[in-house]
């Protein structure tokens, strides 16, 4: 099955989530949180570098664990902002 391409939109919230991981990474390895999530730590690079722009839900949380970070506060702060 063949992915059809990412929006611009996308393409910006998985940069942004990438930012805020990066943010909440801090001075730690990306080595040790991609192990203590879980995962490798070419997919935590990909993920932080916007390369995997839409991860899979079960990657975040892990992540979002592995950098105490709720659910709550990513997605808070990757939705769109209401237009007034």
């Amino acid at each position: 099955m063949v992915r059809p391409p990412m929006t611009p939109q996308e393409r910006r919230r998985g940069e942004h989530l990438g930012t805020l991981l990066r943010q909440a990474r801090g001075e730690r390895s990306i080595v040790e949180v991609a192990a203590l999530a879980g995962i490798s730590a070419e997919t935590l690079r990909k993920i932080e570098t916007g390369r995997i722009a839409t991860p899979a839900f079960f990657t975040i949380a892990a992540l979002a664990e592995a950098l105490d970070v709720s659910l709550d506060h990513l997605a808070l702060r990757l939705s769109p902002t209401p237009q007034g």
